[in-house]
């Protein structure tokens, strides 16, 4: 058996607890088989106890192993079947208003509510950032450079970010300058700069279905109307069927989440990426990158973005470090192509970014304390996208289907025949739970039998019994359509 590597990517239990996972998968051990005893592979992989135990107690709770009193730990049986994945969307074909409503405020005020699980709301878990790091380059930048911190720093913003985001996206295979980033306040206001910049009102914009709600509410706002574009729930929007509507619809936009989509959690393979920035080329219909998840990978590899086939200078891509540093930073950047001078126009009308957060994001960037911090987040977070997906499996009546992203850490649930995911969401946020309902993902109110779970928050005691309450929930709305 292979030594763990104790300067490998992976937190030592990390490791020891993905040997014991293969040697499940490829039936070296089988249900009903003991795993080795936490002194045994102590000694076999030659690290602690401790460690052994850790990962025995994730693997556990994940469903891989069972302890047994006085015997130790055994392969269970996993779920009759692992839960499938939520079919292929088929949305309403012709371009539509966007009416939101007001679901998603009540989301977003439940997050700040102390006896509410937030899980409705795609945030991180402020355990699992960086915190007393960020202070310290906030803290430090302040001091060495106290004039600078608090005077404007114009649009495109702070030249050493730039730089620093400019070199990180350059390493994706992207020919891309300082000169190509404009700074903006976190990716929703890149995205809607990115919108305003290549559309107006009246205009079609074909998003995927289901489609991130701030994205639909930045349509809505801005006038335009939505064509929703069927989704698959392992490799992202349908390009055969975009294409076709290409040829119906006066489309003046697409906006994609490429790269672990919300709320699917797809990835777009890197050929059809190439293929979807080939397309709009002919066209010349720009393409509206979110990369927002895209650093958190749970594969080896950080996925290509879009960006990385354009030589049209069509492809905006949007991105912010909310989702891996600090959400209320609000650091984000659009690498706009041919549509930098508008987007530049338009971001002076709409306010500054702040400087002292720009520079002490930069600081932390040219530190190298990003990568050494992205590898831990992405185990945890691969981590607890697992531990929720296998609650919900175990918690959720049978007919539940749920995604398997490979990166990110938002579920996509699709409930059973006749369970509202509206209703799921009132009777939740009585019982202090708040979870998104699919309804708020697409402009014409499809996917009322899904619901969105935030998997980011750090795994604890009540995380895990509000998923199980939902389950709850949800058996008793599945037996109230039974037997109505």
């Amino acid at each position: 058996m292979a030594v763990v590597d104790p300067v490998g990517e992976r937190f030592l239990y990390d490791q020891v607890g993905q040997l014991v996972v293969a040697m499940i998968d490829n039936q070296t051990l089988q249900p009903g088989d003991r795993v080795p005893s936490l002194r045994k592979l102590s000694r076999q992989l030659q690290v602690s106890v401790t460690t052994v135990m850790q990962a025995y107690g994730r693997l556990e709770e994940q469903g891989f192993i069972e302890a047994r009193p006085q015997s130790g730990y055994y392969v269970r049986s996993r779920p009759a079947a692992d839960p499938q994945v939520p079919r292929k969307t088929r949305p309403y074909s012709e371009p539509r208003p966007v009416a939101v409503g007001d679901t998603v405020a009540a989301i977003l005020a439940a997050t700040k509510q102390p006896d509410v699980v937030p899980l409705g709301i795609a945030n991180p878990s402020p355990e699992l950032l960086p915190v007393k790091a960020l202070n310290r380059a906030l803290a430090r930048v302040a001091g060495e450079r106290s004039l600078t911190s608090i005077d404007y720093t114009f649009p495109p913003g702070h030249a050493e970010l730039r730089r620093q985001i400019a070199y990180r996206t350059a390493a994706l295979g992207c020919e891309v300058g300082p000169d190509d980033v404009v700074i903006a306040n976190g990716c929703t206001e890149a995205l809607s700069l990115a919108l305003s910049a290549v559309a107006k009102p009246g205009d079609v914009i074909a998003v995927e279905s289901p489609a991130y709600f701030f994205v639909l509410e930045m349509i809505e706002r801005l006038g335009m109307l939505a064509l929703e574009i069927c989704t698959d729930a392992e490799t992202g929007m349908c390009l055969d069927t975009l294409e076709r509507e290409l040829d119906r619809h006066p489309v003046r936009a697409v906006v994609t989440v490429a790269n672990f989509h919300n709320p699917v959690g797809s990835l777009m393979p890197d050929a059809a990426k190439q293929r979807l920035v080939r397309m709009l080329a002919e066209y010349q219909i720009p393409l509206i990158e979110d990369d927002i998840f895209g650093d958190l990978h749970f594969g080896d590899a950080r996925p290509r973005i879009a960006k990385c086939y354009d030589d049209d200078g069509l492809v905006l891509t949007c991105s912010s470090f909310s989702k891996t540093l600090a959400p209320g930073f609000r650091i984000g950047w659009v690498i706009p192509g041919r549509y930098t001078d508008a987007v530049l126009k338009l971001k002076r009308t709409m306010g500054f970014s702040a400087t002292p957060t720009q520079l002490a994001v930069a600081e932390f960037l040219r530190s190298g304390g990003y990568d050494r911090h992205l590898r831990r987040l992405r185990s945890a977070y691969r981590d607890q996208v697992q531990r929720m997906r296998y609650r919900v499996a175990q918690a959720f009546p049978e007919g539940t289907r749920i995604t398997r992203p490979q990166g990110g850490f938002v579920l996509w649930v699709e409930l059973p025949a006749g369970v509202d995911g509206m209703e799921l969401f009132e009777r939740a946020l009585r019982r202090g739970i708040s979870i998104a309902p699919g309804t708020l993902f697409s402009p014409t109110q499809k996917y009322r039998r899904f619901i969105r779970l935030n998997a980011g928050m750090l795994w604890n005691d009540a995380v895990c019994a509000a998923v199980d309450t939902l389950g709850e929930l949800v058996h008793e709305l599945a037996a109230g359509q039974a037997t109505a």
